[in-house]
């Protein structure tokens, strides 16, 4: 039970995952703890309406099409002006459906008029007019991911390649990306929350960056809150897997990529890329993952700046040295003798 009233409306959250995936995003949000998917979908936090979640992972409707417990009929109902609020999310990158004579890359459900599969940008085209709030979730649904990488056949695109960067809801609500391969379950459901906060009139217009990203959530690098910033610092790089120092020369992105995960862990504050020895690859940027290929070469720049890093860092190394020998010694006042010497002055 919501902690909402009986007869407050009902904030619907349609979730299609019928673009080019592998559902990971889906399988990511399982894992939130801040806020839990649990939590969202029983209502269970101060202040949040009542929620009813249509997503394929937990939905118990799976009946048949035209029966009592019809999922798809769901997404229909929001069509026909029946479901209102929703927020529709979409999972997987948006194939282009104009570009070949016949068949279809991706689709959700079958059409009753026609009988035909109804394609993910079909879909798209009815169902956003008429959202309350349009939700990107993982890399491919923001900026097209690996489908749409130089080369594919099926000219895949994020959502707001689809539907128009300055797409605006019925609500004046711009596309809110939430990037990742997979996307970090805890800024997935954050976002989630964000957007229900807002939809009950308790939270601002949620603040976006240029790429559509929440900012707080986003407006950090990943080595600004790398545990292994520091040896950046001091001109320390690893060479090879397992070493503790920075990965920059391994091919971690990080200076330059715009992502919390480093700073925030995987679950419960525990893991994250760089964490566990993994280097930054920029799955959470508009050009991945053409731009930040090949994986494991040295980024460009990163010459210049780690041999300037290394230069300046031995120097810093050698006076924090100093500095450390000295504070890794107590006061000498402090003795077991008979002479009171930490410099107080008796005032009577």
């Amino acid at each position: 039970m919501s902690a909402a009233g009986q007869d407050d409306p009902v904030v619907h959250i349609l979730w299609i995952n019928a673009g080019l995936s592998c559902d990971g995003d889906s399988v990511a949000l399982t894992a939130a703890t801040q806020p839990s998917i649990e939590e969202i979908a029983l209502g269970a936090l101060p202040g949040l309406p009542k929620v009813a979640v249509h997503w394929p992972l937990i939905d118990f409707d799976n009946g048949p099409v035209g029966g009592n417990n019809d999922f798809i009929e769901w997404f229909f109902k929001a069509e026909r002006g029946e479901l209102e609020p929703f927020v529709l999310v979409v999972e997987g990158s948006i194939p282009n459906e104009k570009i070949k004579p016949q068949g279809y890359w991706s689709g959700f459900g079958n059409n009753p008029e026609t009988g035909q599969p109804m394609t993910t940008s079909e879909w798209l085209d009815r169902l956003a007019p008429k959202a309350l709030a349009i939700l990107a979730v993982g890399t491919c649904a923001t900026y097209g991911g690996i489908h749409a990488m130089a080369g594919n056949p099926t000219g895949a695109m994020g959502v707001p390649d689809y539907l128009g960067w300055d797409f605006r809801t019925k609500a004046g609500i711009p596309i809110v990306c939430v990037p990742g391969c997979p996307t970090h379950p805890d800024n997935l459901s954050e976002t989630i929350l964000y957007l229900l906060y807002q939809a009950a009139g308790s939270a601002p217009m949620i603040p976006l960056d240029d790429a559509l990203r929440p900012t707080w959530l986003f407006g950090r690098t990943v080595h600004e809150g790398c545990d292994r910033g520091g040896y950046y610092e001091q001109g320390e790089f690893a060479t090879e897997y397992g070493s503790p120092t920075c990965l920059v020369k391994l091919g971690c992105w990080g200076p330059v990529v715009k992502c919390n995960v480093p700073k925030r862990g995987w679950i419960n504050g525990v893991g994250g890329c760089p964490n566990v020895g993994g280097i930054c690859i920029g799955c959470t940027m508009p050009g991945f993952p053409d731009k930040f290929m090949p994986f494991m070469d040295a980024p460009p720049g990163s010459l210049v700046s780690g041999t300037t890093s290394r230069a300046v860092g031995g120097v810093m190394r050698r006076l924090r040295k100093i500095t450390e020998r000295k504070l890794d010694k107590e006061p000498a006042w402090r003795t077991n003798g008979r002479e009171l010497t930490t410099g107080y002055q008796k005032v009577w």
